[in-house]
């Protein structure tokens, strides 16, 4: 597919409001990605790749970093509330902008609903009174409020909840550490009995650490968002910088010092997939309430993804309708510089999971995740081909933008991209994930022809 000559580097003109802050942005950084997948989901890596586990943390956090940091030199040269698929369309042309967006959009809508169903869940388990479909409908008429007004309403929500979720895991991180030092009463220094013992640290060997990271990589998801709300802080390329540079480091070592203190702590045959091993942890260490404490933190990590990915699908809807590539109506904007109906168009599928979890409660997410689970690879895969050629052009056209550069370039990105290769491959391979895959790929498939008929009207109009 070709376009027109591509369109002229810069910062898109936004007529979005500047709500948020340096300290907004910083916290959402740090505590988009940190949500059920960690506290959750990282039984079921650790399952399979025993201690090895930090090896598969390590490896999907480095290629998380890499994506981030190229998103990072793209957004800090050239802020715009559409992100990755701005970029996309500056490098490839508009068939890659229309189908990045759309399909990050597809997402984050589904991803959401699943969201809302899942703090639904504990919500229920607390007042069994008030049924799962009812805080379905609670939760999204909170949080469409809470976007439809300013933009610093949402700001504070997140830069609450994200505080919520770091502190948790510094606290357990020191808990941790002092457990593992024989520090706390009626404890003994562990050693590393569990690191070595029960196979070893690599119990299953390296194809152990492979599905590890087939099992976490997608809970790097998340860090996309930051970009996007960097277009509504006060200084849009200096304040993405800022973010990215502190988020990256900061979310690699949360995410592979929580799994050292983990496997260290405990014999990782104990771990049950489905089952928080964070919660395993606390019992052992003598923390009263454990299971009740971090039904409390993956609460609060659920409403904050539902809150983040509300606010990225609207702004990511609202970009694509100023570059045509989604219905006008979705262009207005309030008073207070908040794209309403966008919002509202994105919130649309989290009120028909109201109904959805009327029928079937259980199985209907089941399909839609599938549809999505590997969508997250198609974009990121995307990002770094465009970083590759917008680079490229900002060096021949305006260096001065490169305040933020991508490491290693233009190796380290072909390495990010032979790494997401291997990563589809391994998982059309393994027999777990390959439904994600295929599913996945007919929705991507849909959305690129989808892109190629809209080009050849565009051709012959």
């Amino acid at each position: 597919m070709h376009d027109a000559p591509p369109p002229p580097l810069g910062p898109a003109p936004e007529p979005l409001s500047h709500g948020l802050k340096q300290r907004h942005l910083t916290m959402l950084g740090l505590g988009g990605v940190i949500g059920a997948g960690l506290f959750v989901g990282s039984g079921a890596g650790i399952a399979v790749a025993g201690p090895g586990i930090v090896l598969s943390y390590l490896i999907a956090g480095a290629l998380a970093m890499l994506v981030m940091r190229m998103l990072g030199e793209m957004s800090a040269a050239m802020p715009a509330s559409g992100a990755f698929s701005v970029h996309a369309e500056r490098a490839l042309g508009r068939w890659a902008g229309f189908s990045v967006g759309w399909l990050y959009w597809f997402l984050l809508v589904v991803v959401l609903a699943v969201e809302a169903t899942g703090a639904a869940r504990i919500a229920n388990g607390w007042v069994p009174g008030v049924p799962q479909w009812a805080w379905v409908l609670v939760f999204m008429v909170v949080f469409t409020a809470a976007n439809l007004a300013a933009v610093k309403n949402f700001g504070e929500f997140e830069f609450w909840f994200a505080a919520l979720k770091v502190g948790a895991i510094v606290l357990f991180l020191a808990l941790g550490v002092a457990a593992i030092a024989g520090w706390l009463p009626d404890t003994a220094p562990v050693g590393l009995a569990n690191l070595t013992g029960q196979g070893g640290f690599l119990p299953n060997g390296w194809d152990g650490v492979v599905s590890g990271v087939l099992a976490v990589v997608f809970a790097f998801g998340g860090l996309e968002v930051v970009t996007i709300a960097a277009a509504e802080s006060e200084d849009p390329a200096r304040n993405v910088a800022r973010a990215v540079r502190s988020a990256v480091w900061r979310i690699l070592f949360f995410y592979v010092g929580s799994m050292l203190v983990i496997v260290t702590l405990l014999p990782w045959t104990s771990m049950v997939p489905g089952q928080s091993p964070y919660v395993a942890v606390l019992d052992a260490i003598g923390v009263p309430g454990a299971g009740q404490i971090m039904n409390v933190v993956v609460f609060v990590a659920l409403l904050s993804a539902l809150n983040a990915n509300l606010y990225g699908s609207s702004r990511m809807v609202f970009s694509l309708a100023e570059r045509g590539e989604a219905p006008k109506g979705l262009l207005a904007v309030s008073g207070g510089g908040v794209p309403r109906r966008a919002v509202l168009a994105s919130v649309a599928f989290g009120f028909v999971s109201v109904l959805l979890n009327l029928k079937w409660p259980d199985s209907v997410f089941l399909y839609m995740l599938n549809a999505v689970g590997a969508v997250l690879l198609f974009v990121w895969g995307l990002i770094a081909v465009s970083q590759l050629r917008l680079r490229r052009r900002l060096e021949r056209e305006a260096p001065e933008r490169l305040t933020l550069r991508m490491w290693g370039f233009p190796w380290l990105t072909w390495a990010a991209l032979a790494a997401m290769a291997a990563v589809l491959v391994l998982m059309l391979l393994d027999r777990g994930s390959r439904a994600q895959v295929l599913w996945s790929a007919g929705a991507t498939g849909a959305v690129l022809l989808v892109a190629w008929v809209r080009e050849l009207r565009t051709r012959r109009s």
